[in-house]
């Protein structure tokens, strides 16, 4: 997935803008279990790019964050060290939250979706060694 094109010139703050949230719920993703980060910071270098290429560079010159983009948008996938932690996140998610749930059949949707999760990260996205 490549930078897409600048917005027109009235739109790009907009988009600055919306980078900068996403920026801020990929910080929590990375500090809150069960909320993922990587994806906040795709989307937001992808606002970037269509808002100001020097937010881009910035969000992408960082050291934490930077080289998950970079993999993502050539394909390259997810760490298998990654791919354990956000396995280890879902399951911890789930059976914590699962209690709450008042309704056995809620109960019983909520673990699937988390199995869903897991097998997805599992299956679906490629692992990098």
């Amino acid at each position: 997935m490549a930078a897409l094109p600048p917005a027109p010139p009235r739109r790009r703050p907009l988009w600055v803008a919306l980078g900068f949230v996403l920026t801020g719920l990929g910080v929590l993703g990375l500090l809150l279990p069960g909320l993922p980060g990587t994806v906040w910071f795709v989307l937001a270098a992808a606002c970037f790019s269509r808002g100001d290429p020097r937010w881009e560079a910035w969000l992408l010159s960082r050291p934490l964050v930077g080289p998950l983009v970079q993999d993502y948008r050539a394909g390259r996938g997810m760490p298998l060290r990654a791919k354990w932690i956000a396995c280890a996140c879902i399951a911890l998610a789930v059976a914590f939250s699962v209690e709450r749930i008042p309704v056995l059949a809620g109960q019983v949707v909520w673990v699937l979706l988390g199995g869903l999760g897991v097998l997805y990260i599992t299956l679906r996205v490629p692992t990098r060694r």
